[in-house]
């Protein structure tokens, strides 16, 4: 990882910079009253389901510090199979249709990250208590039971409430060094079996998981913020393939009930597809004839200078995803190009509002019992609201990352610095690159060659603007 403090005067002006950024996208600030009345009510006597699965060992995996605990996992191995049990958070059980808290989170849509904390989607009395999976405290869950084959085929799935108690919260690097040094058993030992072949049947079926390192803007040690890349660990994949399988479960669900709401992604434009085949070979990526993009980019290594151009461009082919609702004939587009099939949001529900909706439609159709009208007459909305939150956390992230950007360079003007060139305008001139100290990717001037290591110089850095650029040295 590399990674650089901000120092001096930064930190205090960095949240600043972060509040404006804030009120430039609209986020919503503290919560109305009555939510918060509601909130604390709901959270003291909530909906508890008959069933009782409290004796399931549940653990949680999530990031260090987390408190909006969404999922928690138990794993069996079965005669010829596995048995995966995924509890999410029931917020249904907390949450009156139409009622303050419902009627709040369809303004906010989802929760928004940024460095000096969380804008929630619901009160934090609910999404980081009540009806967080905390270890040790029962808990009401959406709890779903899928089956699977040796292969890690899906064989059959369920979904009721019940109560449950996470046992552990663990985070991805406790459970990569688990697997990593042969002390992984139980769940841990089976996370990473289970998510291997799962991930061969995504590659068989096409989809596509992206080996990039993210770009974050983290605090630092003795305060202020860092820039740095942090590499995806194996067991983010294998915990995100449980999170898939569920919601390819919900999708086939809703599909067959013909009533729902899904996350979907129209298959590339083939021209898209055509040219990033280009770029492949331009950039000596091996494209055998017959694979799908999902097989060329497993195994690609991010900190290859070409590979990780390739990867950079080839993200064109994962642009436009959206939501789709539907109540009677299931729509024309249903799958989700990345995951390789029908696929639905049901297990962040803390964090996203469409994952309630689609939960309580499963829910229903599981238990045999029609869809609840409130939640029906939602669907249709739902699609608008989560396009509009997801642009707007997006917009935040990015700002904020160019923000600090800006102040780890602003004292560096006329500076060279070593990048790797991950981006080129269609017409040639310019484009993007990406340093490794700081972790900074930045727009760059200059007739740039594509996957080539390269020394550029620092011609602007505006932390009013959030603005750096640099030119071929």
């Amino acid at each position: 990882m590399s990674s650089i403090q901000v120092a001096g005067d930064a930190p205090a002006r960095l949240v600043d910079g972060f509040a404006r950024i804030a009120r430039e996208a609209g986020l919503p600030g503290a919560f109305p009253r009555p939510v918060l009345d509601e909130a604390e009510w709901v959270a003291e006597v909530p909906r508890l389901p008959g069933k009782d699965l409290t004796g399931l060992p549940f653990v949680t995996i999530d990031p260090p510090g987390s408190m909006d605990l969404d999922q928690a996992l138990h794993l069996e191995r079965l005669r010829g199979g596995y048995r995966v049990w995924y509890a999410v958070a029931d917020v249904g059980a907390f949450v009156r249709p139409d009622g303050p808290i419902d009627r709040e989170a369809r303004d906010r849509g989802e929760t928004v990250y940024l460095p000096t904390g969380s804008v929630p989607l619901h009160p934090r009395v609910l999404s980081e208590g009540a009806a967080s999976l905390l270890p040790g405290a029962a808990r009401p869950a959406a709890v779903w039971r899928i089956d699977l084959d040796a292969e890690g085929r899906a064989v059959g799935a369920d979904v009721q409430r019940a109560l449950v108690r996470s046992r552990e919260r663990l985070d991805y690097a406790y459970v990569q060094a688990a697997v990593d040094t042969g002390t992984a058993d139980g769940v841990l030992g089976l996370l990473a079996e289970i998510g291997a072949r799962r991930l061969d049947l995504e590659r068989e079926r096409g989809g596509v998981t992206l080996p990039t390192p993210d770009q974050e803007v983290v605090p630092a040690d003795g305060g202020g913020y860092r820039l740095a890349y942090r590499p995806p660990l194996p067991a983010e994949a294998w915990n995100a393939q449980i999170s898939l399988l569920t919601g390819m479960a919900a999708a086939s669900m809703m599909l067959d009930a013909e009533i729902g709401v899904l996350r979907v992604l129209p298959p590339p434009q083939p021209a898209d597809l055509d040219k990033v085949r280009r770029v492949a070979a331009a950039l000596d990526v091996p494209w055998p004839d017959g694979a799908s993009y999902g097989h060329v980019v497993h195994g690609l290594d991010p900190k290859s200078p070409r590979q990780a151009a390739f990867l950079q461009e080839s993200k064109v082919l994962l642009r436009g995803a959206g939501y789709v609702a539907f109540d009677g004939d299931p729509p024309a587009l249903a799958d989700h190009a990345a995951v390789g099939a029908p696929y639905a949001h049901v297990t962040a529900p803390l964090r996203r509002l469409a994952d309630r909706y689609a939960t309580e439609v499963c829910l229903a159709v599981a238990a045999g019992e029609p869809v609840p009208a409130e939640v029906r007459k939602a669907l249709a909305n739902l699609p608008g609201l989560m396009t509009a939150a997801g642009r707007r956390s997006g917009t935040v992230e990015r700002a904020c990352a160019d923000l600090v950007e800006a102040f780890v360079l602003r004292d560096r003007l006329g500076e060279p610095f070593d990048a790797v060139v991950i981006d080129v305008a269609d017409r040639g001139d310019g484009g993007q690159v990406q340093l490794a100290d700081p972790a900074v990717i930045a727009r760059c001037d200059g007739l740039l060659p594509l996957g080539e290591r390269v020394t550029v110089r620092l011609t602007r850095a505006d932390p009013a603007t959030r603005e750096v650029r640099f030119t071929l040295a």
